[in-house]
């Protein structure tokens, strides 16, 4: 709750600062000049309280001493243990993939498929509040260890092993509604593989170690952005001049 109690700190202060601008009567015209000051993004703010203030779910710590936490970390364990030595081989289908950025699905793919293959325990993709399956965004994984039912999400993630410890961003959440898909109290996880950078040692997808990581103490900041897209550029009625056709 103190996500929401931030912002709306936040808000109130930059309301007031927008009544003693004359014309000042948007919502945008309050925004800006929190977004002007640096010093007043959020910064360390527990994912944990994210995740509960946008979907109302609780995130569970990972406990070393509940034999069904223990059960599932073990499976989670032994796929990836897999899942590098199937997709390190020379045949394997991501030798062919030039951007890293492609090879991720592959990885949630297998260890899908040897999770379900483990007694015990069920792993999909996570559905949306509106029932839909949903391969992007945040989480890629649900698992549920079927006797306690307890649920487990878990993120993998690939990363260059020699840019283990850049601050460049990583992780990213993007709240929604009706796309959604953290819909239990669950233990969150991210599984992060790192590769060698192609080209250094030799020509194929090297992927060196796994770590499994309990994101309940994690912390994010939220840095604040306008997008904007090519359909949003480039209306006809906005262009001034093109090339010769």
């Amino acid at each position: 709750m103190r996500l929401l109690a931030s912002i709306t700190l936040i808000m109130l202060a930059a309301a007031a600062m927008a009544q003693s601008s004359p014309g000042a009567n948007t919502a945008v015209d309050q925004l800006i000049p929190w977004l002007l000051d640096e010093d007043q993004q959020l910064r360390g703010v527990p994912f944990s309280e994210v995740i509960f203030d946008t979907t109302g779910k609780k995130m569970l710590p990972f406990d070393a001493s509940n034999p069904v936490d223990q059960r599932v970390a073990k499976a989670i364990s032994a796929a990836c243990d897999e899942t590098i030595k199937k997709l390190n081989a020379p045949g394997s289908a991501i030798q062919h993939i030039d951007r890293i950025n492609e090879v991720s699905s592959h990885f949630e793919n297998s260890l899908r498929e040897l999770l379900n293959a483990t007694p015990g325990v069920h792993c999909a993709f996570p559905l949306t509040n509106d029932g839909k399956p949903q391969r992007s965004g945040y989480p890629d994984l649900r698992i549920v260890d079927i006797d306690s039912k307890r649920v487990f999400y878990i993120d993998p993630k690939l990363y260059a092993a020699a840019g283990r410890d850049s601050s460049f961003r990583t992780f990213y959440f993007e709240p929604k509604k009706t796309t959604n898909k953290v819909r239990d109290d669950a233990v969150h996880f991210i599984v992060g593989f790192a590769h060698e950078r192609r080209g250094e040692s030799s020509s194929r997808w090297k992927f060196t170690r796994w770590d499994l990581v309990d994101l309940s103490q994690f912390q994010v900041k939220l840095k604040a952005e306008f997008q904007g897209n090519n359909r949003d550029m480039y209306r006809a009625e906005a262009i001034v001049a093109s090339s010769a056709k």
